[in-house]
């Protein structure tokens, strides 16, 4: 019995893509609605509250991830209180051309709401980026622990607020394994963070612990300096 030929081979071709296409899609949205049905568990076993999409989050802030690409949009949308604070969950997504190639890039991005607008501060975990952009002049405030100053990189417009903020305490807690490894930044009336992909639920209540510390650090007279002033504990 002899095999079949290349041309028999090659008018099965459009017949098997015709049956693993469709395959294919079907795989993707099962994933997709598996996906979104364990993000409306986690919400509702949180108590918060699946909201899907929301446009104008992707222009509440104007730091990384928020600068990059076009198209912009903000998916997988979910907000209730942790700690007592209003917060968020959400993937910002934007599209980056490469030639005639477009890519999509997605961030993680969590953030916890302020009683009061406060100045620019962001935190940076140390690693070849960093470095390279202090090489080239880039600022980093340093600070009196030179632990804390090896393991996070310090930005603020004023640097005596960097200093206001992270209070010895407060580094000794950015130092310990569970606090380190994300970047945040307070911004307006937000503490926020974010990471690389699509929402991650393992390291979410971390990444919010972490933000709620940093708020809750937030000393009385800086709150005071900047028009608002905190009930008394």
């Amino acid at each position: 019995m002899t095999g079949a030929g290349p041309e028999v081979l090659a008018g099965a071709l459009p017949l098997l893509a015709l049956l693993l296409v469709p395959a294919a899609v079907g795989v993707w949205i099962w994933l997709v609605v598996r996906r979104g049905r364990r993000l409306r568990e986690w919400a509702h076993a949180a108590g918060w509250t699946w909201v899907g999409t929301d446009r104008t989050l992707t222009r509440r802030w104007h730091g990384t991830p928020f600068v990059a690409g076009h198209r912009a949009r903000a998916v997988e949308v979910m907000h209730g209180t942790y700690r007592g604070r209003p917060a968020v969950s959400f993937v910002h997504q934007y599209t980056v051309n490469h030639g005639k190639n477009q890519q999509t890039v997605s961030h993680h991005v969590v953030a916890v709401s302020l009683p009061a607008y406060l100045p620019k501060l962001e935190l940076t975990p140390e690693n070849l980026g960093t470095r390279l952009a202090k090489a080239l002049g880039g600022q980093d405030i340093v600070l009196e622990s030179e632990e804390f100053n090896r393991a996070w990189r310090v930005q603020a417009h004023d640097p005596r607020f960097a200093h206001d903020i992270l209070s010895p305490r407060l580094m000794e807690y950015l130092l310990r394994p569970a606090s380190r490894g994300h970047a945040w930044r307070i911004e307006g009336t937000d503490v926020l963070s974010w990471i690389s992909g699509s929402t991650n639920l393992d390291s979410l209540a971390r990444r919010l612990d972490v933000l709620s510390t940093v708020a809750d650090s937030v000393p009385r007279f800086v709150w005071q300096d900047h028009g608002y002033d905190p009930p008394a504990s």
